[in-house]
């Protein structure tokens, strides 16, 4: 373990997912103490970057959620104070941290999202012309926020409105996505490689916050119950979907499969959830990796150039 150093594992910080992040923070420093690292908590919120030199350490393993630490801001950091850290750097996560660039960059590709319209918060908006250009049902979503805050799925011009000015509360551009009919899943990349799809499913109208954190009610289907063939597009679309935006290192990209057989994708997250019992540990699971063992594959990441 002499190789890693003293490692400070990033997590809590102020964006709106704090509570999340001290959760997996926490998951992942037992990890890394259980292996032998190294490894001490570091939050923001109460400690400045600066100390990070002063302190003596040589990494970061960083499970900041939200924006912060994974919208390319704590990387530019850490860029600056040459401490490797594990994850995408800055262009990645300014670019997936950001669902109106990321769906731009795979509609350029060819790669299959929903249609989607961007609303400024204090622009004057035709909210029925909305809808109707989008199928009568939408997502309207914060173009920078995770963990699905700040979301709602609406089908009548008073309550887009109403979704619109709830998202303004996080954010200055908000997404107005068609809505799909379909399973919810999700990819987990480590490396350059897929792990196994997990297929979501909830009595909710979409797999929102309370589904994720809150709910007992909330499944988890690993294997997903997809074709060997299905999962191998699946991964595969993934991986594009991922390397598009410059992301690198691990993390996931959330999918709809449409009533129609089709994949829409939906985001990239750089710094996914890291409870143990989180969708990417669970994929890693199924994959033959432990939690432990999990992070410590992440953290072998920052060894390379």
């Amino acid at each position: 373990m002499a190789e890693f150093g003293k490692v400070a594992v990033m997590f809590g910080g102020n964006s709106a997912e704090r509570e999340i992040s001290l959760m997996s923070g926490q998951a992942v420093l037992d990890g890394l103490l259980a292996n032998g690292v190294d490894a001490h908590a570091f939050d923001p919120k109460d400690t400045p970057l600066s100390e990070l030199k002063t302190q003596g350490f040589e990494r970061v393993f960083n499970v900041l959620h939200g924006r912060g630490g994974e919208d390319g801001t704590l990387q530019g950091a850490l860029e600056f104070l040459d401490i490797p850290y594990t994850g995408s750097g800055v262009l990645g996560a300014a670019l997936a941290m950001d669902k109106i660039k990321t769906k731009q960059i795979w509609c350029s590709l060819g790669l299959p999202t929903a249609k989607f319209a961007v609303v400024e918060s204090t622009q004057s908006t035709d909210y029925q012309a909305v809808l109707n250009e989008l199928g009568g049902v939408v997502m309207v979503k914060p173009a920078n926020e995770g963990s699905s805050i700040g979301m709602a799925k609406v089908d009548n011009a008073e309550d887009l409105k109403s979704a619109i000015d709830a998202a303004s509360e996080f954010d200055r551009e908000i997404l107005i996505e068609q809505w799909i009919d379909g399973g919810e899943y999700t990819v987990a990349i480590l490396g350059d490689k897929a792990l196994p799809a997990i297929h979501m499913t909830t009595p909710n109208d979409f797999y929102d916050y309370q589904a994720k954190y809150q709910s007992s009610t909330t499944e988890y289907h690993c294997p997903c119950g997809l074709s060997q063939e299905e999962e191998a597009e699946l991964g595969q679309i993934a991986l594009r979907a991922f390397n598009s935006v410059n992301t690198k290192g691990w993390g996931r990209v959330d999918f709809m499969r449409g009533s129609d057989g089709q994949w829409y994708l939906l985001e990239v997250n750089t710094v996914p959830g890291m409870t143990t019992s989180s969708l990417v540990p669970k994929a890693a699971k199924v994959a033959g990796f432990s939690f432990n063992e999990l992070v410590m594959e992440i953290l072998k990441q920052t060894l390379v150039k």
